[in-house]
Order: C-alpha cells, then structure tokens, then sequence
C-alpha cells in the first residue's frame, strides 16, 4: 500500500432523512474529464457532480489540443508507452503505475468511442496517430487536428446528462470537506456567483471523489480555465490529506504570447508536425539544447524559449514550412485563435512564452485513486498517482483521468451495491442552508489575487531558487491569514504555499523543477515528495528563521 494510505471503509451516514434513513449520493467535486468519466463509470449508482461551471463548460479537459495517449498500432507496445512516460518523469515515475496507466488505455479508448467521441480515423478507418515530444511511436489520438478535447468533453457532457442516477448541481463550488471520526462525510458548497456572506449548503456524501481539475491559474501567464486555482489541494490538505509533488508544475513551452488571459495553446502537435523554434533573429536554438531539439521534454524547452525570452530575443515557433497552407485544416482551432490576434501562422511566426500549464503534484492516491483519508478519492489533475513523475509526457493527461476514473468507480462498486445506497440527499435548490459563517467561494479577483499571480510566476515559475522561494512561502503564509481575506484567496494562498514549500526543500534540480542555484539532479531527492499541512507550517517557519536545511526530512524523511 503506498506510503499514508488508508484502507477502504465504507463511510458512516452523515445525515437521516425521514424515518431515519441514511441520505447521501457519492459525490464528485469537478465536472471535466475526470469527474463525468467516473460519473459514468459510477452507473447505476446514485451520483451528484458538482460543477463550478454550466456542464461542458470552463474546464482543462474541454481546451485539450493534442489529444490522448494509447499504445494502439502493431508497431507501439503499453510497454514502449509505460517506458515513454518512466523516462520522461526524470526518476520519479512509480514504474508500476507508469505500466498500469498504459496498459489500461486501449481499453479506455475503446470506452470514448462507444460514448460517441469521433477519433481521427485513416482511409481504411483505422484509428489515426500521430507523434508529440518524447514518444517513441506515433501514438496520440486527436479529432480533427487538435479539437480532442472539445469532443471528448461534449460526448462525455451528452453522456452524463443521459445518465438517469447522475445528478448535476451546477453553478455551485465546494469549499469544504467534512470529517468526523476520521472519515469524509459531507462537502459545503456555495453558489459560485455567492456574495461572500452568503451561507453554505452542506452535502451529505456516502463517498466523495475530488476531481476540482489543476492550478494554473496560481501564475500570471497559465493555459488553464479560471477555476483551476488549486482550491482541491486545499480542500483535501485541510482534511488532512497527503500532498505528493507538489513542486512539479509543467509550463508548456508554447503558449500564445498574444497578451490575453488565460493563454492559448500552441499545441505540441506543431512541433510533432514539424514546426520550429527560432528567436526574433530567425536562428533556430533547440538543436543546441537538445538532441530530440524540438521534441525534447517539455521542462527543457520551457526553460530554453524562457532564456530566450529573458535575453531579449523573444521566441517564436515556426510553421511555415513544416505546416503552411495545410494549417486552417491541420489545425482548425489554433488557425482561428491566431487569425482573432491578427497573426497568420502560413506566413509568419507565432510568438511563444511558457505558460503554467499542468500540475504533477496533487492530492497522493493509490492505483485505486484512494487518498490518505476516508471516505476521499481523487482523480484527474488533482490527484498525484505517480505516473507522471517529475514532468508529465504529453497527451498521457487525458489518459490518466480515464484510466484512474475507471478504477476508482470499480473501487467504490467493491464498496457499494444499488441496494446499499441509501436515500439522495437534497439539493441545495431543495433543502435548507447549512450554518452561515464562511467566506463565499466565488473567484477572487483584484490586486491581492494578481500580486499572487505574479509572485507564483517570478519566485515559483520555470526557474526558481532558494531566495525566491523562502520569500514566496512567508509572503503567501500572510496572504492566507490576512484578516478578511476572501475564502478563495486563502484556498489560493494554501495550494500555493504547498508548491512553494515542497520546491524549497528540494535542493535540486529535476524534471519540471529548476533552481538556478542547485541546478543539477541529487541523488538524495531521487524520490517523491510528500508533505501534510503541519509539515508546511513547518517549512514556513524554517523560512522565517532562514533555517530551511532543518526541515527538509518534513518532505523527504
């Protein structure tokens, strides 16, 4: 069992409807890829998905360009796939999962297709494939050109709304786990355009699956939708969860330097196609960082277009010729996006920066997505299984959220039968408020919000150091504890801090994590990071001491 994991309980009912009965769906917190494939995988089994957003809209999953990873063609192996991804996670891959992830995956293709996701076929109607960055084989699913994940998530969308035992509460956004006797039993959510006095709702939940999506909205130039702000991690830390990697945050070398917010997505399948990398004097410079030079892993080629950058000399990816007058086709959404900026990829160069992108750390799980409390899974971005590693190989994020979703949806069947399950508990719309006294969860915005932003990108970005990062972890410690900071901030502040401390206590460099001053691998930190709440009470304190070397077994010990 991996490290902090707690053994299955079936969880202890929360609240009694009439007569006495025991009330409460499992509920899944997220409604992208993650949270709606569970949901499905869940059926017949009562379920209620919370979702920030109206359903299909506002998530990770739905802006997807490159598509899915699946070893499918005679020519690939799961086992060519698995050593893929074990080498692109710089050491830190848990080999096991890295082979179950791609072992597991044709079968999960096969799921979105009979949900009616229209995956690129050949003339003689085979799946099509190309290749991205550091895969072997040509192994990456897409719908025209680089729409997978807009097609995926109406299929999956279409799906969950068809599904009579899912139930979709949308507009609301959890801020709270509930634990008694050392088990989950109830999440507070709150209409997400609440007014912060506005009180909560209170869940009752016979399970809950976390599935709230990524951070990227933590840094000021991120690919993300806005509500990936990492207030899963938070939830999950203050319940009591294991944080795992929480310093491994990718940047995608290319995003769209076209000044909107949140960034698009150059995607990896330019450069899978042939595309360029050359800075503001037309010379190409990956050739000289790398052997794979444009597809070398992602942490590499964010750090070189980020040099780029800082030496003045800009970056720009090249399609011209790699791609030209096929783009409009090739690339439908890209070509569009770019046209709106008045750029024309067949004639000019795109103008690039790294962008916040993907976090590899989350929420630690098993291979079954159980977290270190009960009553609590997690899936998707949220979650850290250990297939990614240090830096996550491209197109396996779709695969994971299908794959561990699966998994844990036979997880809890083990747990639950139909006839099991209690009576549905109210919707917020049908019962009655919880205790008011909590700050409401809409997004934060404001100075506050962009100092964060901008604080996470300078001292916790692609290149860090030991300076940066203590100031950062004292600096977001008072953000979380200002007085009448909203809700959101705080939960903003917490999931930053944990990114912030892990990176500090790691004196190396490694995958997706750069310091400047310790910039080569230790063999001391070949291993996972694993931090709880009170060991980054600690780190923060060491910080405000300039005593960090005390606390370094906090994440390593």
């Amino acid at each position: 069992m991996s490290r902090g994991l707690s053994r299955p309980t079936v969880p202890s009912p929360c609240a009694s409807a009439a007569g006495g009965q025991p009330v409460g769906d499992i509920v899944v917190i997220g409604s992208g890829l993650a949270g709606l494939f569970t949901a499905l995988k869940l059926s017949p089994l009562p379920v209620t998905v919370i979702s920030a957003e109206p359903l299909g809209h506002g998530t990770s999953s739905g802006w997807a360009q490159g598509g899915i990873a699946a070893a499918v063609s005679e020519g690939d192996s799961p086992q060519a796939h698995a050593a893929d991804t074990i080498r692109a996670g710089a050491g830190l891959v848990e080999e096991r999962v890295a082979h179950l992830l791609a072992r597991e995956a044709a079968e999960r293709i096969e799921d979105l297709l009979n949900y009616g996701v229209p995956f690129d076929r050949d003339l003689e109607g085979r799946l099509k494939l190309s290749r991205e960055a550091a895969h072997s084989q040509r192994r990456i699913i897409r719908v025209k050109g680089d729409m997978a994940g807009a097609a995926i998530m109406a299929a999956i969308t279409d799906a969950a709304r068809k599904t009579p035992s899912i139930r979709i509460i949308e507009g609301y956004s959890a801020e709270a786990l509930h634990v008694a006797s050392e088990q989950v039993h109830a999440v507070s959510i709150r209409p997400t355009d609440a007014p912060r006095t506005a009180p909560p709702f209170l869940l009752p939940a016979q399970a809950v699956v976390l599935a709230s999506g990524g951070v990227g909205h933590l840094y000021a130039v991120t690919t993300n939708p806005a509500h990936a702000r990492g207030d899963g991690i938070a939830m999950a830390a203050r319940a009591g969860a294991m944080i795992a990697d929480a310093e491994f945050v990718q940047f995608h070398p290319t995003a769209l330097d076209i000044g909107r917010d949140p960034a698009p997505l150059a995607s990896e399948a330019l450069r899978g196609e042939g595309a360029t990398l050359i800075n503001s004097r037309g010379e190409r410079f990956m050739p000289a960082v790398h052997p794979d030079a444009e597809l070398a892993p992602r942490d590499i080629v964010a750090r070189a277009v980020h040099e780029e950058i800082a030496a003045g000399r800009g970056a720009f990816l090249d399609c011209r010729e790699a791609i030209g007058s096929r783009f409009p086709e090739a690339f439908p959404k890209i070509y569009e996006i770019c046209k709106s900026a008045g750029i024309d990829p067949v004639k000019e160069p795109l103008p690039v920066a790294p962008a916040a992108h993907y976090h590899m750390g989350g929420v630690h799980t098993d291979a079954n997505g159980r977290t270190s409390v009960n009553g609590l899974w997690a899936c998707g971005e949220v979650a850290s299984t250990g297939a990614h590693g240090a830096n996550r190989l491209a197109s396996n994020s779709l695969l994971e959220t299908v794959v561990f979703g699966a998994r844990i949806a036979a997880d809890l069947k083990g747990l639950f039968s139909l006839q099991r399950m209690p009576e549905r508990a109210p919707a917020p719309c049908e019962g009655e408020t919880a205790t008011p006294g909590s700050a409401g969860m809409k997004i934060a915005e404001g100075g506050d919000v962009t100092a964060l932003r901008q604080l996470m990108s300078r001292d916790v970005g692609v290149v860090r150091d030991g300076e940066g990062l203590a100031q950062a972890v004292k600096t977001l410690a008072a953000m979380e504890t200002e007085q009448d900071a909203p809700r959101s901030l705080q939960a903003m502040a917490l999931a930053a801090r944990f990114i912030a401390a892990a990176a500090l206590v790691r004196r190396e460099s490694r995958g997706a994590h750069y310091r400047r001053d310790h910039p080569e691998p230790r063999e001391h930190y070949a291993r996972r990071s694993f931090l709880r709440l009170k060991d980054v009470e600690r780190i923060t304190e060491a910080a405000a001491s300039e005593a960090p070397r005390n606390v370094i077994q906090a994440a390593f010990g």
